[in-house]
C-alpha cells in the first residue's frame, strides 16, 4: 500500500533550514523535515500548510515541488514523499504534535545532526542547499 506524503523545506533569511526531531516511529528521535501524511481529500498544499502548523507552530507559503522519495514503512506500506519549498509567513518555531523539538540549522551542521535516513542525499540532489531555491 502507497500512503501519500508531504514534507516542507523551509529556509529563514540566514539560509538556515527548519529541522524537526521526529518524536514518534519511524525515525523517532532523527532530525527531519516538517511533514507527514496527507489527509484523505487533502491537497499537497493544504497538508504542507496544517502540517507545519501543527508540528512548528508556523503558517507558510507552499512554493514549488523540490523532490519525491519512497521510504518503506511497516507492514509492506510505501511512504510516498513529495517535499515542497515553502516560505515562513508568521509564528514563532516551536514543536508540537509529533515532533519532540525544532531548530533552524546551517547547511554545514547537517552533516552533524542525526538525520532520517537519505535526508541530506535528497536535499543535496535536489540543489536546495546551495543556493539555487
Amino acid at each position: 500500500m502507497r500512503v501519500n506524503c508531504v514534507g516542507a523545506i523551509i529556509f529563514d533569511a540566514s539560509d538556515q533550514l527548519l529541522l524537526i526531531r521526529r518524536g514518534r516511529p519511524p525515525g523517532k528521535g532523527l532530525w527531519s523535515l516538517p511533514g507527514g501524511r496527507l489527509e484523505p481529500g487533502e491537497s499537497d498544499a493544504a497538508g504542507v500548510r496544517r502540517e507545519v502548523m501543527e508540528e512548528t507552530g508556523l503558517r507558510v507559503e507552499v512554493g514549488r515541488l523540490a523532490g519525491t522519495v519512497e521510504r518503506p514503512g511497516p507492514g509492506g506500506v510505501t511512504y510516498v514523499i513529495r517535499d515542497y519549498l515553502a516560505t515562513c509567513a508568521g509564528g514563532v518555531p516551536v514543536a508540537g504534535d509529533d515532533a519532540a523539538d525544532v531548530r533552524w540549522c546551517g547547511p554545514g551542521e547537517l552533516a552533524l545532526l542525526p538525520l532520517t535516513e537519505g535526508l541530506l542525499g535528497c536535499l543535496t540532489e535536489w540543489g536546495v542547499l546551495t543556493g539555487r531555491r
